[in-house]
């Protein structure tokens, strides 16, 4: 498998993941992540969280993943799943405080 196809599975699986797979049993990205940054400032009520902070926060447990098993191709795909989500969070985040 070359380099390029190595990158367009990741990608290809991310895509899937954020627009097929997982909104079927989690909802959308943004609706769940809002879910967990509220049960978040619930468990730590001197910090509010936003949708954003929950996605980028789960882009730094995929790099610590990462970090202990680098050929696991499933932190990958996550990592470029949860920077999609991250966007769209944060697009949602900024029409919010509008």
């Amino acid at each position: 498998m070359t380099s390029q196809s190595k990158r367009e599975t990741v990608l290809n699986t991310a895509l899937e993941a954020v627009t097929k797979d997982r909104n079927a049993n989690y909802g959308d990205p943004e609706d769940n992540f809002l879910d967990i940054a509220r049960l978040w400032t619930a468990y730590k009520p001197d910090t509010t969280f936003t949708r954003t902070d929950v996605a980028v926060m789960m882009v730094l447990v995929k790099i610590a993943r990462a970090y202990t098993s680098p050929t696991l191709l499933d932190h990958w795909t996550d990592l470029a799943g949860y920077a999609a989500c991250a966007y769209g969070c944060s697009v949602a985040d900024n029409e919010d405080a509008e």
